[in-house]
């Protein structure tokens, strides 16, 4: 399969290429893979999830779930090795591998930044294929080049966040306060405040799921 007829089996499901590289087994790639696709979801993948049986059995990791499901079905469908981000140790180097796309880059306040999802990039899962396809050019800089004001910079109200590192016992111990409702219930306000971040069509009732399993 070419990598068009690849993404438009990956759309088909509520997911999109985040980014590719060609490589080998030094990539950590699996047995004779000799590319490697990313997949995250698209703007489409709430409304298709939440009407999923994963979703509705009301059963744990509904996500992981349904990730597990659709990717290795996938796999099945496009003759590639379905590699999924949990599940270990061991874990595949997902953000590694992201740097190597030339689609992510670290932004200024450390966390990856996507080129049309901003710093609402997450992956669901990759394919890894046999041969070397031909992919798409990258972009030549990261968004946050151009972006003069840097707002996530300034977004986390308890300054979490930054080149240094993610101070996680901050963050967690705002989310348990009334004014940290709002991160908990929207999404991480530094995450929001990207203006790439609106490529990632994320809806609250998303990043509310996603910020209760965060802050178990």
């Amino acid at each position: 399969m070419t990598y068009d007829e690849i993404n438009t089996a990956v759309r088909d499901h509520g997911l999109m290429i985040y980014g590719g590289f060609c490589g080998d087994s030094s990539d950590g790639l699996p047995g004779q893979a000799q590319t490697l696709l990313l997949l995250g979801p698209s703007p489409d993948y709430w409304p298709q999830f939440t009407q999923s049986p994963e979703w509705l059995d009301a059963a744990p990791d509904p996500v992981d779930r349904w990730s597990k499901r659709v990717i290795n079905a996938l796999a099945a469908q496009t003759t590639a090795t379905a590699i999924l981000p949990f599940g270990g140790p061991p874990y595949a180097p997902f953000l590694s591998w992201a740097l190597k796309t030339g689609r992510c880059w670290s932004s200024p306040i450390g966390m990856l930044v996507h080129d049309t999802t901003g710093l609402f990039v997450s992956f669901r899962g990759a394919l890894a294929f046999t041969k070397a396809l031909t992919l798409p050019d990258i972009p030549k800089q990261s968004p946050c080049d151009p972006c003069a004001r840097k707002p996530c910079k300034t977004a986390c109200p308890v300054n979490a966040l930054g080149p240094s590192g993610y101070t996680v016992s901050t963050c967690h111990a705002y989310l348990n306060t009334k004014a940290g409702q709002s991160c908990l219930s929207r999404g991480c306000a530094a995450r929001r405040a990207c203006p790439i971040s609106a490529g990632a069509a994320r809806t609250d009732e998303q990043s509310a799921h996603h910020m209760t399993y965060f802050h178990k």
